[in-house]
């Protein structure tokens, strides 16, 4: 705890915070708004540092300008918005608006700190670095508004470098309430960082402090250095989700968190919705049989660029209202063993993921799902909330060009291969059926293993939490021998 004396008397601030940022002072809670922050930062003695904003003024240091104090905290202001100017500063880039810029500018900045404060403050001062490099909206509005944004800081006086990075997109649509969005979250970012860096959840939380809904998102969040060093960010990309932050968030096969306009940017995408609980040689023969399908279709020089993901829902994580953090972690690391990367998301309607991903690129999109997930797509209760019920679902899921992949599933009651071609929707929707089948929005897959056909999830899980030999038969090896390690969903071992 930090004690503060203010007019002859101590006001304590807890070091730690409860949920949605309130502050103990005297046994009661007291929540913080924008300009609390930001001067109890300006009134820490510890916290010293660079700020380096480019693209929509600046916005966050304003703050700390405004509340007073601010020179016992800011060591430098800079905006460097000329390109050359910028270039002179932090090297060239591809992309302005882009991780490798920020990261420049996080280079940069912290390492002139050390070198110019160290040898007087050092002892005294933990050092900091913050940079957002944005594109608000232009004056004809025609741009994307995001941006990136870090901080690179000292926990304690001398120590290692932790940092924290993370992607905006401003929702607002005028360009002054953009701006300030930007400033409220980097204050948010800098307070969670120095006062909520043992408590990661609570700092995700108070992201979103003096924000209404619908005015940012942060579909990225990524945690380093000796400060986080137990923070997982695949749970990090479940909890923007979870919070709202964002409808979707993504990892790869290493679990570092992913930007999706970065990694969709340009190329074809491919997609396998599942629970993946766990993931069976099944979920492995759909995205090979489609991805094989997908890439005969495409143009020379998308065939050898396609991403290829399996999504989670919230939907499939969810027990209750609640989300088991080492059940979602086990199927994680069961994807990544299959050399996934993983979207989680808030989509449970297709046509919802599927404008999602033409948000983010051009190119071909492909859904791949079993026969039996087609037969509920065409189930009209899904749809009473849209005007246009059905076909409206229909006309926003087949827009530019999307392909669905179909899987055969074999009816264990019926002992019957179901594919597109003898497939039983509801008899009302039969004709629509037949024209999405009859102009190729509907592929059958025809390259499956008929070894997987008979593999179902739920009975592999129930084998494994039931110690039933004869499942490992069921899943990619390298899925079993994670299982047998790590004791996966009850899994116990043989003695």
């Amino acid at each position: 705890m930090s004690a503060i004396r203010i007019a002859g008397r101590t006001r304590v601030f807890e070091h730690m915070m409860t949920t949605n940022s309130l502050n103990t002072i005297h046994g009661t809670y007291e929540k913080l708004d924008t300009h609390a922050k930001a001067l109890r930062i300006n009134i820490d003695k510890r916290r010293y540092g660079t700020f380096a904003e480019i693209g929509a003024g600046q916005e966050v240091v304003r703050w700390f300008f405004r509340v007073g104090g601010a020179s016992g905290t800011i060591a430098k202001s800079i905006s460097a918005y000329d390109m050359s100017v910028s270039d002179a500063i932090y090297g060239g880039c591809d992309r302005y608006v882009s991780r490798q810029r920020l990261e420049a500018m996080l280079d940069h900045e912290y390492q002139l700190n050390l070198d110019r404060l160290m040898p007087d403050r050092g002892d005294s001062s933990a050092f900091f670095a913050f940079a957002d490099t944005v594109a608000a909206r232009n004056f004809s509005g025609t741009n994307e508004s995001h941006g990136w944004m870090g901080v690179r800081f000292q926990v304690f006086p001398r120590d290692e470098a932790s940092q924290i990075t993370l992607h905006v997109r401003m929702l607002d649509k005028e360009n002054l309430l953009q701006q300030e969005a930007l400033g409220i979250i980097g204050v948010n970012l800098l307070y969670g960082a120095f006062y909520f860096n043992q408590e990661p959840e609570q700092l995700l939380e108070s992201l979103q402090d003096g924000l209404a809904p619908g005015r940012i998102e942060i579909d990225m969040i990524e945690f380093a250095g000796i400060g986080f060093r137990q923070v997982d960010n695949r749970l990090a990309a479940l909890k923007l989700v979870q919070l709202g932050l964002s409808d979707a968030a993504m990892f790869d096969a290493s679990g570092k968190a992913l930007q999706p306009s970065e990694v969709f940017r340009k190329r074809p995408v491919l997609v396998e919705r599942g629970s993946f609980h766990p993931v069976t040689n099944v979920n492995v023969d759909m995205m090979r049989a489609a991805e094989e399908t997908f890439a005969s279709e495409l143009p020379p020089e998308d065939k050898d660029n396609i991403v290829r993901v399996m999504e989670l829902t919230m939907k499939n994580l969810l027990t209750g209202e609640k989300v088991d953090h080492r059940d979602f972690l086990a199927r994680a690391d069961l994807m990544a063993a299959c050399g996934m990367t993983v979207l989680i998301s808030d989509y449970f309607e297709y046509y919802r993921l599927a404008a999602y991903l033409n948000q983010h690129t051009k190119k071909r999109i492909g859904i791949v799902m079993g026969a039996a997930s087609v037969r509920e797509l065409f189930d009209p209760k899904y749809y009473t909330h849209l005007d246009g019920g059905i076909l409206e679902s229909f006309g926003r899921l087949f827009k530019h060009e999307l392909k669905v992949y179909v899987y055969p599933f074999l009816n264990p009651e019926l002992q019957k291969l179901e594919t597109v071609d003898n497939l039983e929707v509801n008899p009302l929707l039969s004709k629509l059926y037949g024209h999405l089948a009859d102009h190729g929005y509907l592929v059958q897959l025809k390259n499956y293993r008929d070894d997987c056909l008979g593999i179902f999830s739920r009975d592999v899980l129930n084998k494994i939490q039931k110690n039933i030999p004869g499942w490992e038969a069921s899943v990619p090896e390298e899925v079993a021998k994670l299982i047998h390690q790590k004791c996966f969903f009850g899994y116990k071992a043989h003695r």
